[in-house]
């Protein structure tokens, strides 16, 4: 397999191109993080964190894994921005052991209110059974992650959305990384345009797929009509933070957070994401998080030797089968090998 010399992106990777010296187009297009412009989207939350503190009940809702990437930002939330937080954490019936222990740990030590959402997973194992039989999405919305993942992330972002809506929670934060959040798009407001594209593209599928009762976990009609003052300004704080992925371990590490030893390599919180990652690479033939680590290794806060072999790092056996028996999901007839 042949990987751009500058990020972590392979050659069977959508739309790649390399030049003569082994660069893939991406980088050539991308340019390096300008360390001014961070500053000006970090003073400009600080500005708006100083507007909205304290004239509601929850200044922000954000959504919480108990993975180190939203542990670091649910920190910064209350300890640097000193804002009052509503963590809310969609559990999917795969949230890993040590992550729910975070998730209390974390949230206790914060000072930010828990709320665990836990659907019937009946349900849940028919949404994520669906999506895992391919062709659900179309192939241009996994380019970032897997038809599974696509899935749950449209889902947690309508609970948060929603919950901010209904609560009148002015900001809503994501724990997510520069390369599935860039700067330009790190504080954003959110609206039913926006949304309604969501529901279209990933609501819709599922619904006709698995049925009206898969509507209740997006946004409701209700909540969709909602005064445009009642929608969220959508927050990704490590789109303009100044760190590494060392740093990140270091801070949350002291405060507490346990490592999850219960989980594959390539996320902190959930199960499921092995087997996620594993279909995708088989029917697709590259790791969804390639584009995501790409991101980061440009953006500095992770090394491309660290990005390169969490890329590339072999799938988790057990945690394969384990994921694929609670769906019923037969590995050697659920995708093209």
């Amino acid at each position: 397999m042949i990987y751009c010399k500058k990020c972590v992106l392979p050659e069977t990777f959508p739309g790649i191109e390399f030049d003569k010296e082994g660069v893939c187009n991406y980088c050539r297009n991308t340019q390096q993080p300008d360390k001014a412009k961070k500053e000006e989207y970090l003073e400009r939350f600080e500005r708006i964190a100083d507007e909205v503190r304290g004239k509601q009940r929850f200044d922000a809702v954000i959504a919480y894994s108990g993975g180190k990437d939203s542990t670091y930002t649910l920190m910064k939330l209350t300890e640097k921005f000193r804002l009052s937080v509503l963590a809310l954490t969609f559990d999917n019936g795969f949230l890993s052991n040590k992550s729910l222990g975070n998730i209390k740990k974390m949230t206790d030590r914060a000072g930010a209110v828990s709320w665990i959402i836990r659907p019937p997973f009946p349900l849940i194992s028919d949404i994520f059974r669906a999506a895992a039989g391919g062709g659900i999405f179309s192939p241009k919305t996994l380019d970032r992650a897997s038809s599974i993942c696509t899935a749950c992330i449209g889902m947690v972002k309508s609970q948060v959305t929603g919950a901010a809506i209904r609560y009148g929670i002015p900001l809503a934060a994501y724990g997510w990384s520069p390369g599935q959040a860039p700067i330009t798009s790190s504080i954003m407001k959110t609206g039913p345009g926006i949304q309604s594209f969501s529901n279209r593209s990933i609501r819709d599928p599922l619904v006709s797929k698995c049925g009206p009762r898969t509507a209740g976990l997006f946004l409701s009609e209700e909540e969709m009509s909602a005064s445009p003052e009642r929608w969220p300004l959508n927050v990704h704080l490590l789109a303009f933070m100044d760190y590494s992925e060392d740093d990140i371990l270091r801070e949350i590490t002291g405060a507490g957070w346990e490592k999850p030893d219960d989980t594959d390599p390539n996320s902190t919180n959930c199960t499921l994401n092995a087997l996620a990652n594993h279909l995708h690479r088989r029917e697709f033939d590259f790791h969804p998080y390639a584009w995501e680590n790409a991101g980061i290794v440009r953006a500095g806060a992770m090394s491309r030797e660290e990005g390169l072999d969490k890329t590339t790092s072999e799938d988790n056996p057990e945690l394969v089968r384990r994921a694929a028996g609670m769906l019923g999901i037969n590995l050697q007839t659920s995708q093209k090998s």
